[in-house]
């Protein structure tokens, strides 16, 4: 039984020699990691990979309906070879994942991130610590930085799994205790060292991490 290069059909009693002239044989198997090169001394290497980007030859499909048309050498009139290319914005954020996490969540890189700053403000109910966040977060803003502000009524241990969850590239953390003696926590959360920093130089020190 053999395709009919026809949907849904098939031809059966096919005889090799009698119907189909085997010109040629080979043998095909999936190559793995290691297999031997058959044009040099080099060994293949198996990488995963992600597609995040298309090419379509689209030939003169839509140039010969839209009398796109060009004149050769000769001034003759022929339709345009089309070709476009698209890029997967889902594959592309996945691609970045992928490459950028750990075992708490997204890492996000700093040109892919949906906010450059997550600001958090531990306690909601300390006037002192949201009026300080409140603070930070429209200085940022005024810089042109893009900020995400968590101000929920939350425990702070929800508030920082969640800040690793999602994975915003720097986080400046205003909390009680630390104001007290008139600073803020600032850290990356690529490798998650907290840094006490003075209140006034909290801005600086920021815009200093965006900078690389």
């Amino acid at each position: 039984m053999v395709g009919a290069n026809k949907a849904d059909a098939h031809f059966t009693g096919v005889n090799w020699d009698r119907d189909v002239d085997l010109s040629e044989w080979a043998d095909l198997l999936l190559v793995t990691g290691g297999d031997g090169c058959p044009r040099c001394d080099g060994t293949l290497e198996l990488h995963r990979g992600i597609e995040v980007g298309h090419i379509f030859q689209l030939g003169t499909k839509y140039s010969a309906a839209m009398q796109c048309t060009y004149l050769d050498d000769q001034g003759v009139s022929h339709p345009m070879t089309m070709g476009c290319y698209g890029l997967g914005i889902g594959r592309t954020v996945a691609a970045a994942i992928e490459q950028n996490h750990d075992e708490n969540g997204i890492i996000w890189p700093l040109p892919l991130a949906p906010f450059e700053v997550l600001v958090m403000a531990l306690s909601t109910k300390d006037e002192q610590v949201v009026e300080q966040a409140d603070r930070l977060y429209e200085q940022l803003s005024e810089q042109g930085v893009e900020v995400f502000y968590d101000d929920r009524d939350e425990r702070p241990g929800v508030k920082f799994k969640d800040a690793d969850l999602i994975g915003i590239p720097v986080r400046l953390v205003v909390g009680a205790r630390s104001l007290a003696e008139g600073q803020v926590e600032v850290s990356l959360r690529r490798d998650g060292e907290k840094v006490l920093v003075p209140v006034e130089n909290a801005i600086e020190r920021v815009l200093e991490l965006l900078a690389g």
